[in-house]
């Protein structure tokens, strides 16, 4: 699975939106200028993250996006698929890939990669939303290169985080 600017950019913003405590709506406006993404790229996201109803706008001076939901309801794998990214690492595992494979029936790698697509959902539905807030949080308080607990340790935590959103009040 390769994740692109789409779905890692949704992960972000939601990530920044979260931590900002959900006390007032936040423009995407602020979340552009602390995440550096375009505003109108954010616009297309969040238009697709209201239609699977995690956010919600609200109209008017001092609107902008709520989380739709509490954070701990909200899955890495819901913001992904909200945004039309697909998990799964190759076609032949994907049942909404236009093109089928034919070797399926008889090809021992198609069931390696039939693994690896449940289990990287599995992974991506059990990371939620409060959890990188928290993550996100230890990070901004902590020195570089020191891993904190979580889901991921040392090398493979930086580089998860390294393009997080920054705002985040620990």
């Amino acid at each position: 699975m390769r994740l692109t600017a789409r779905g890692s950019y949704a992960v972000r913003a939601l990530v920044d939106l979260a931590c900002q405590g959900g006390s007032r709506p936040i423009s995407l406006r602020e979340i552009a200028a602390r995440g550096n993404i375009s505003v109108s790229y954010l616009e297309q996201l969040f238009l697709k993250l209201r239609r699977n109803k995690l956010v919600r706008s609200v109209r008017g001076p001092g609107g902008g996006y709520l989380l739709a939901r509490n954070a701990g309801e909200i899955s890495v794998a819901d913001i992904i698929e909200a945004v039309e990214e697909k998990i799964e690492p190759i076609y032949c595992v994907d049942p909404t890939a236009g093109r089928k494979c034919s070797r399926t029936h008889c090809c021992a790698a198609h069931l390696i990669w039939k693994d690896l697509a449940v289990r990287i959902r599995e992974f991506l539905e059990a990371v939620k939303l409060d959890e990188l807030v928290r993550m996100t949080q230890g990070l901004a308080t902590s020195s570089p290169g020191v891993a904190g607990e979580g889901l991921v340790s040392g090398d493979a935590l930086a580089a998860a985080v390294a393009d997080r959103p920054t705002g985040c009040k620990p």
